[in-house]
């Protein structure tokens, strides 16, 4: 009789572990194990109360009970359950009728007649500490060992344990997970505001304008620009001060995709559908569903492609490759292309239809060479960025790197600056960035377009004249400061201000 008490307990135990961990879903699989429990051992009701953050105790799964189970709570001391996890010990009723602390708020065992009841309380224990309890009714016997039953259930509430601390551990990752994701939203949606797009000249007030205009609206956007002028941004820009801007935002560059590629990728595959699918992928379009799609160089999609494109623009559905099933999706459409689209239709490159289609709302982003007026804005903040990422103390630019900059025609736009004071960043040896900083093809005529005839002592002394200005600009005009700065005597530093005739007196009160 012994051999098989235990076999069942040893099988209800096997039980109660394969169905704790067969499943994510916490409340399904303590109703499994109480079903369990039932089958095996007879009890005729049963619960498992765990503890909220409010400090109340929950039931979150039972068997038997008359009462909607999530609606009984209990207080922590507040009856016998109450009591179990308030002490962190088993509590044990023989006769319920007799325990005037039983509340009997989950059932009405009158309902059983005049049948005597007995009660079971355990623990559910975490690093020491009870967080919530399992009970169980069981018809009242004389002979009945509780001490046995105790240890069994403390066995089974302890598999309920590890059961809860997983949960609770994936609720904490999901919470975390959660509250990174929001301040990450929060952080593109500041990164992109419309503030980040550096400028105020005329072309990028008016670029401004557009934006506002658009950025509420689900019409679809063509943006124009040369490359590098940061069409990108401001694509960025319109999905974060949008409605959709809780949703993806999700990138492709239609120039980095070869032809046999570029419509899986925006429109996803089945299984089987060509050599190499091994498995069902989404497109870009249904990854972006409720978001923003941003294609960049339209202009370089093939016709077949453009077909799919505009039934998409049209009907808003479109079919994986290789399947039949019609995809619905609500996504906007943000294009870009530095190419002629005109000309494009013309040459039968580009379909007259999408163009249209696409041509809905246009951004047009200015080249550098028509916002000058911006490019010390720019400068500013690239050398900030730089200066950080790289761990260097710049405080400034020279004026004569500065008219180099000024004079040079950018034909890679905000990119190439970016990229050029980067790199003066990185070379840059003091606190500030000179001519001989930047890179040679701004230096040299033939890139800026200034060619001109100069001697090399003409040269030497033009750069010498540029370092002794400088330096009585950082001295606000005080020679023997500006001397030491270039290393050099007062008396030198007077004899070439005379032959350069620098007007020392202009940089008084100036830095």
């Amino acid at each position: 009789m012994g051999d098989a008490r235990e076999s069942r307990r040893l099988s209800t135990l096997l039980e109660v572990s394969q169905a704790l961990s067969g499943t994510l879903n916490l409340r399904s699989a303590l109703h499994r194990v109480l079903e369990v429990l039932a089958k095996h051992h007879g009890y005729v009701r049963s619960m498992v109360t765990l503890l909220r953050e409010n400090g109340e105790l929950h039931v979150e799964a039972s068997d038997g009970l008359d009462a909607p189970a999530h609606s009984v709570r209990y207080r922590v001391g507040e009856g016998i359950i109450g009591r179990v996890v308030e002490s962190g010990r088993p509590i044990v009723v023989p006769r319920v009728s007799r325990e005037p602390d039983f509340l009997n708020r989950a059932s009405k065992r009158s309902e059983l007649g005049k049948e005597e009841l007995s009660f079971i309380g355990v623990p559910i224990l975490l690093n020491r500490r009870a967080v919530g309890a399992l009970g169980v009714d069981n018809k009242f016997k004389p002979d009945r060992n509780y001490e046995r039953t105790v240890k069994f259930l403390g066995i089974v509430a302890s598999i309920i344990a590890q059961a809860v601390k997983i949960q609770r551990l994936i609720e904490d990752d999901k919470r975390r997970l959660l509250a990174e994701n929001t301040q990450l939203r929060q952080e593109l949606k500041e990164r992109y505001d419309f503030s980040s797009i550096i400028g105020s000249s005329g072309p990028v007030r008016q670029m401004y304008e557009l934006m506002a205009q658009v950025a509420g609206a689900n019409t679809t956007v063509l943006i124009r620009g040369e490359s590098g002028t940061g069409k990108e941004l401001v694509a960025h820009a319109i999905h974060y001060n949008s409605q959709r801007a809780n949703k993806s935002f999700v990138k492709v560059s239609c120039a980095a995709l070869p032809d046999s590629l570029i419509e899986s990728e925006l429109f996803g595959y089945e299984k089987g559908a060509f050599t190499g699918a091994e498995q069902r992928k989404k497109g870009r379009f249904e990854l972006a569903e409720g978001g923003t799609l941003f294609l960049d160089e339209i202009g370089d999609i093939n016709l077949t492609t453009q077909v799919k494109l505009l039934r998409v623009l049209q009907e808003r559905e479109f079919e994986r490759l290789g399947s039949t099933e019609t995809i619905k999706v609500n996504v906007r459409l943000v294009v870009a292309t530095n190419k002629d689209l005109e000309r494009a239709v013309a040459a039968g490159t580009f379909r007259e239809d999408l163009y249209y289609r696409l041509n809905v709302f246009t951004i047009f982003v200015p080249p550098l060479r028509e916002r000058k007026a911006d490019l010390l804005l720019l400068v500013d903040h690239f050398l900030e960025k730089f200066s950080r990422e790289h761990r260097k103390s710049i405080k400034r630019i020279s004026t004569p790197a500065i008219d180099m900059l000024m004079s040079y025609h950018w034909p890679g736009n905000v990119r190439e600056l970016e990229n050029t004071l980067e790199r003066a960043v990185l070379t840059c040896d003091s606190q500030v960035v000179h001519g001989h900083h930047l890179p040679p093809s701004l230096q040299t005529a033939e890139a800026s377009g200034t060619t001109t005839r100069v001697s090399l002592g003409d040269a030497v002394a033009g750069f010498e004249k540029d370092l002794i200005q400088d330096a009585l600009k950082s001295t606000r005009g005080n020679r023997a400061k500006a001397a030491r700065l270039l290393d050099t005597t007062e008396r030198v530093l007077n004899y070439k201000v005379r032959k350069y005739a620098i007007d020392a007196k202009r940089f008084t009160g100036r830095h």
